[in-house]
C-alpha cells in the first residue's frame, strides 16, 4: 500500500520539472512533472492500494497553538495557484484522494498508515514522504517511510540509526531538537546528538528530571541541558504536541476503496488537455 504526501509531490515537481505554460498562459510546470511522476509509480507492479493526501490549506489547527507555527506566507504564487491543480490531477488519476483543511497531510497519512496496517490482508504500508515527523508511526517493517527521491525505506531499525531513538521518540526529539520545515523553533542548545542520548535512555520529555546530577548517562555539557529544559520544558511540550501526527482524522475510504483501478481518462483527458500535456500512459 502507498500512501503518497501530495504537498511534497508538488513542491518536489516545481523545484525539479521544467518551467512549462499551458495553452491558456498559467504556470503549470508542477503540475505536469507530478502527473509524470504519480503516473510513473502507478505503473509498477507492485502498487495495488494508493491514496494521495494533500493540505489544501497550508494551515491547520497547530497554528492555533503556536503563533511561529508555519504558514504559507513567502509561497511562490505560481506554486500555489497550481494546488487545486494537483488535487485535481491526483483524483484523474484514479487515487483516493485526501484534502485536508484543519489537519495537515502528514495526519492524514499516519491515520491511514495505522488503520489500514490493522487490516490482515495488507502486508506492508510504504508512506511515501521524506518528513521526518512520520517516522513516528514506522512499525517494524509492516509500516515504513520511503524517501522516492533518494530511493531509501526507513523500518524501524533504520529510524533508530538515522535519529538514534526509537519511533515512538520522534516527537519528542522534534520537540526538543526542532524541525524548521514546520516552524518548530526546538530547545537552545539541545542538538541532535545529546538529544538522541538522554531520549535513547529516557524515552520522552516527561521522563527527563531536572536534575542531571541524577542522569545515569554521560551527555556533553548536561548542566547546561538540564537547565535549559528546567526553563522551558512547557515550552518542550508544546513543541512535541506540534510534532505529534494525529490519528483520527475522518477518512472516509476502506482498504478496498483505495484499491487502485485505473484512471478516469475522461477527467485525465480534459486535464491533459488543459495543461497542454499528452495523458500519460498508465499500464
Amino acid at each position: 500500500m502507498h500512501l503518497i504526501d501530495g504537498t511534497y509531490e508538488l513542491f518536489r515537481a516545481h523545484f525539479g520539472a521544467p518551467s512549462a505554460t499551458s495553452p491558456g498562459g498559467l504556470e503549470v510546470g508542477a503540475t505536469k512533472g507530478l502527473i509524470r511522476s504519480m503516473a510513473s509509480l502507478l505503473r509498477q507492479s507492485d502498487v495495488t492500494h494508493v491514496a494521495f493526501a494533500f493540505d489544501t490549506t497550508i494551515e491547520s489547527f497547530r497554528n492555533g497553538l503556536f503563533d511561529g507555527y508555519k504558514t504559507g506566507e513567502g509561497m511562490e504564487p505560481k506554486l500555489f495557484a497550481q494546488f487545486p491543480l494537483a488535487e485535481r490531477a491526483a483524483r484523474a488519476l484514479g487515487m483516493a484522494t485526501w484534502s485536508m483543511v484543519e489537519f495537515e497531510a502528514d495526519d492524514g497519512l499516519a491515520t491511514g498508515a495505522i488503520r489500514y496496517a490493522a487490516d490482515s490482508r495488507v502486508e506492508q504500508v510504504l508512506i511515501c514522504s521524506p518528513d521526518k515527523d512520520l517516522c513516528q508511526v514506522v512499525d517494524g517493517t509492516s509500516i515504513v517511510t520511503c524517501d522516492r527521491m533518494r530511493d531509501r525505506i526507513y523500518d524501524h531499525d533504520a529510524v533508530v540509526e538515522k535519529f538514534g531513538v526509537e519511533p515512538a521518540s520522534i516527537p519528542d526529539y522534534l520537540g526538543l531538537v526542532g524541525d524548521a520545515a514546520d516552524g518548530i523553533p526546538g530547545l537552545a542548545r539541545w542538538g541532535a546528538k545529546s538529544t538522541a542520548t538522554v531520549l535513547a535512555h529516557f524515552g520522552s520529555i516527561e521522563n527527563i528530571p531536572d536534575d542531571e546530577t541524577t542522569w545515569p548517562i554521560k551527555v556533553r555539557g548536561a548542566a547546561s541541558l538540564a537547565k535549559v529544559l528546567r526553563e522551558e520544558r512547557e515550552q518542550a511540550m508544546l513543541y512535541r504536541k506540534l510534532a505529534t501526527l494525529r490519528l483520527d482524522v475522518p477518512i472516509a475510504e476502506t482498504l478496498d476503496d483505495i484499491c487502485w483501478q485505473g484512471g478516469d481518462s475522461d477527467a485525465l483527458g480534459a486535464l491533459c488537455e488543459e495543461l497542454g500535456m499528452s495523458p500519460p500512459r498508465l499500464s
